[in-house]
Formats: structure tokens, sequence, C-alpha cells
């Protein structure tokens, strides 16, 4: 099943997606909700309901039902009002290429545990404009990701039991103000600023039972499910990252697992995986300048368009925008 929020009548509205079309879930039945917030709360009882519906209209009997086209629709992110919002680190590849581009070694403790980070769940979007201010301009960065969204709650999560509690997938671009981050990084803590701005998912959350095709054994002595999706992202048109979900270490049930030691885990809450394998630009970069001393390095400017595709997932695009204030904190930064 595929999800989407959207705008209508200045209000977040739930609707299921289906060849290229809205289904308006309170058009559909009584007793699905109207929000992603709603029915993550109640998704044991409300998803059983919301596939046979589906179904319904696969086999031709939601004709009489008015929809919209998706093209039509001003998407926002698919669970708008996140519970939480945690971002993990699973790509080895990424780590791995990121420590090699600084000269120093890949770090063991990466293949003992997973970790995650949390970042601002009230600066989660969705497709559009991303609103920059000036500071977030020093070396502006993307990062291709896919995330998850928790759908019934839990504390102490085996993670073989942890896929359960896997609403669907979504793809995130976990942005970064890498001047910002480096420098708040150097005392050991963070990141905040440097990603607290923005971070995107969208355009729509997949169900699992949607991605059953795309399933592969994950990474050998790990545990739980994993994807085959091909995962890219173009700036302006032009291809800079792919990668595969598949290529996650850590996967998400182990991830989960972490997340809710000791803590419970929350409906709406999201989790990132952490960036793919040249996922970045502050990756590429490292990685270009390594090879060759001349290289110039990019990253985003205003007007610059993000997309990003996952197979089964659909396509994320964004525009980077500047915002009209001039406040910099990097110029109250004491000598």
């Amino acid at each position: 099943m595929k999800l989407v929020t959207f705008l209508r009548e200045g209000h977040d509205q739930l609707a299921l997606v289906i060849d290229g079309k809205l289904y308006l879930t309170d058009a559909l039945h009584p007793d699905l909700p109207i929000s992603m917030s709603m029915f993550l709360n109640y998704w044991e009882d409300i998803m059983p309901l919301a596939l046979a519906v589906e179904q319904r209209i696969k086999e031709g009997m939601g004709k009489s039902v008015q929809t919209i086209p998706l093209e039509e629709a001003e998407l926002l992110a698919p669970v708008p009002h996140p519970t939480s919002c945690r971002d993990g680190y699973a790509f080895r590849q990424h780590v791995a290429a990121a420590r090699r581009n600084r000269k120093v070694d890949m770090i063991p403790e990466f293949d003992q545990y997973p970790i995650f980070y949390f970042t601002n769940h009230n600066s989660i979007q969705g497709p559009g404009e991303i609103v920059c201010m000036p500071d977030h301009f020093e070396k502006l960065d993307f990062e291709l990701e896919a995330a998850i969204v928790i759908c019934k709650p839990g504390r102490n999560i085996p993670a073989a039991e942890a896929d359960e509690y896997i609403g669907g997938l979504m793809i995130m671009n976990d942005m970064s103000a890498r001047r910002l981050q480096m420098e708040e990084m150097l005392l050991n803590l963070g990141p905040a600023k440097g990603k607290d701005f923005a971070t995107v998912i969208g355009p729509m959350l997949v169900t699992l039972d949607e991605l059953e095709a795309y399933e592969t054994p994950c990474k050998e002595g790990h545990t739980g499910k994993s994807w085959n999706l091909p995962m890219k992202c173009w700036v302006n048109g032009i291809q800079v990252s792919e990668g595969n979900l598949g290529d996650m270490d850590w996967t998400f049930a182990e991830i989960v697992e972490r997340c809710s030691y000791g803590v419970q885990l929350m409906p709406g809450d999201v989790i990132g995986s952490g960036t793919v394998g040249t996922g970045c630009f502050l990756e590429l970069n490292g990685t270009g300048k390594l090879n060759d001393p001349n290289y110039t390095e990019q990253w985003l400017q205003e007007g610059d368009v993000v997309e990003m595709e996952i197979e089964g997932l659909g396509k994320l695009s964004n525009t980077i925008v500047r915002d009209e204030s001039d406040f910099s904190i990097l110029a109250l930064k004491k000598i």
C-alpha cells in the first residue's frame, strides 16, 4: 500500500495512491482515518480494512469514487508530524569512505553496534522548497537515505521481532550544513545546528507488503528484513549518487532494537538509515580530492533542484531557496 499526505483546504489529508491517483480515505470508508497520525496509532485495527479497500479498488469497484491525479496534489511529508526523528549510520561503505578521505582508519566499533542521533522532528518536511539561512549555505549538502516509521508502541524490542513494528519505508534527505556541523562537533556534541533546519521525507509511505518482491537476505551475522532497492540522486538533472538499500550493514530491525532499549518507541517515530555510499557531497568531495588535488568541491546552491529516487518508493524533489533574513550565528562566534 502507498500512502500520502497532501494539503486539502489548509489541512493535511491522508490518501491511498493507486495507479497514479489519490483516493481520499474518508471517501473510501467511514472507519478509515483522515490523518497519518491516526492511521499509525490504530495501525493493527486499520491496516486490514485499508488493505481490503485497496483490493476492491484494484478490482474495479471504486470507479464512482472521486480521485485526484497524484501530480496535481500538493504533497506534504507522508508523516507530517512525527513523534520523534532519529537517524542511523547503517552503511559501512559510506562510513569507511568518509574516514578514508580524512586519512583515518575505519572505526572498529561500527561493526559492534548500530548508532543513531536525534534530529528535529519539528523540521520534517516533504517535497517542495527547502528554505535555508545564510549559514546553511556554508557547504550545504544533501544525504541520500531511506527511513521507516514505527506503527505500534514497543519497548526493548528484539531485532528478530522488530520488523513487525515498521509501518513502511520512505525516501529521506537528511539535509546538512557542513560548516556548522563540523564546528560544533569539535566539542564532541551534536550534530545540532548543522542538521536541525530541515529533514525531508517522502513522497509517500510504502508499506512492507508492497515491498515483498524486493526482499533480499540481510548481511551475514545480521537480523531483519533487507530490500534490493536501487537508490539515486540528481542535482539539477545531473546524477551525483547511486547505491542500494540492500547495502545496509545494520538492518532497520537492529536499529529499532537499539533505539527501543529502555525506551518506549511510539507510533509516528521516524528512523533514518543513514547515508548510502556516495550519498552526499561531503563524501564525494573527499574522494574527489583524494584522487585529484585539483578537484573542485561541489555544494548545494540557491535554486538547485535535488531529486532522489528509490525503486518502489517514488521520487522526492526539492528546490533550495534562500531565506530573506541575513541573520548569521557564525558571525556571533567569539574569537
